[in-house]
C-alpha cells in the first residue's frame, strides 16, 4: 500500500531550529486521508524573524506569539505520522528542521525515515526546473500557494502518488528502489556549545529554503 506522510516546514530564519509553521498530509493507499497544519513558536535564541524569510512565507512574529513551542508540538507531529516514511521536497532541509528543533530544545528525536520528492521528481520527469511548483504541475497538481506549509505538503504528496503510478509501484519503498532514491534515517543533531569568546563572523550566502 502506498502509505506515507508528506511534511513541510517554514522557518523564521536560517537556523534549522526556527520552525514557525508545519504542514502535514497523510496518505493511505495512494489517497489523502488527513491534513493538518499549525504555527510553531521557535525556541529562544532561534526566534528572530528575518525579513528574507518573511518575504518568502509571509509569517511574522505576531503570528506565532500564542502558538505552542517545538517541544510541545513535536509529539503531535510524531503522532500524526504514525511511523510513516516522511516525504518532503528537499528532504534534507525539512529533516534538518526536525533534528534542529529537537537539539535546540533538548528533547529526543523519534525514529524517522525520509524520502526526498525532489529526488523522485528528477528521476521521473524531464523538466527545466524541479522546484516544487514545477514538479507538482508535472504531477497534475497546480495552482497552490507555494510556501504555505499545508499547501506545499499536499503538493509534495501529489508528486509521490503520481510518481508511484508512473513507475507502476505500490509502496514508497518500491518507488525508492525503482528511482534509486534512498529512504534515509533522520539523524539527531548535536548542538555545539556556544563559544566563550567572540568569534570572527564569516560572510555567507543566505540559506537555501525548501522548494
Amino acid at each position: 500500500m502506498l502509505n506515507f506522510t508528506a511534511i513541510d516546514f517554514e522557518t523564521a530564519n536560517n537556523s534549522p531550529a526556527s520552525a514557525c509553521s508545519v504542514g502535514l498530509v497523510k496518505v493511505r493507499g495512494g489517497r489523502v486521508v488527513e491534513r493538518a497544519s499549525w504555527f510553531i513558536r521557535p525556541p529562544a535564541g532561534h526566534d528572530a524573524f528575518l525579513e528574507w524569510n518573511t518575504r518568502i512565507h509571509g509569517i511574522v512574529e505576531s503570528d506565532v506569539t500564542h502558538a505552542k513551542t517545538w517541544e510541545q508540538q513535536y509529539p503531535d507531529i510524531v503522532a500524526f505520522a504514525e511511523g510513516d516514511v516522511l516525504v518532503a521536497h528537499n528532504a534534507r532541509f525539512d529533516m534538518g528542521v526536525i533534528a534542529g528543533g529537537c537539539a535546540a530544545t533538548g528533547i529526543d528525536i523519534a525514529e524517522h525515515h525520509s524520502m526526498c520528492s525532489l529526488a523522485v521528481a528528477r528521476k521521473t520527469y524531464t523538466l527545466d526546473s524541479y522546484r516544487l511548483p514545477s514538479a507538482a504541475t508535472a504531477a497534475g497538481f497546480s495552482g497552490f500557494q507555494h510556501h504555505d506549509a499545508a499547501a506545499d505538503a499536499e503538493a509534495c504528496a501529489a508528486i509521490v502518488v503520481h510518481a508511484a503510478g508512473f513507475h507502476g509501484v505500490p509502496t514508497v519503498e518500491a518507488l525508492g528502489a525503482v528511482t534509486r532514491v534512498t529512504i534515509n534515517p533522520v539523524r539527531a543533531r548535536v548542538e555545539k556549545p556556544k563559544a566563550t569568546t567572540p568569534q570572527p563572523r564569516l560572510s555567507r550566502r543566505p540559506m537555501v529554503f525548501s522548494d
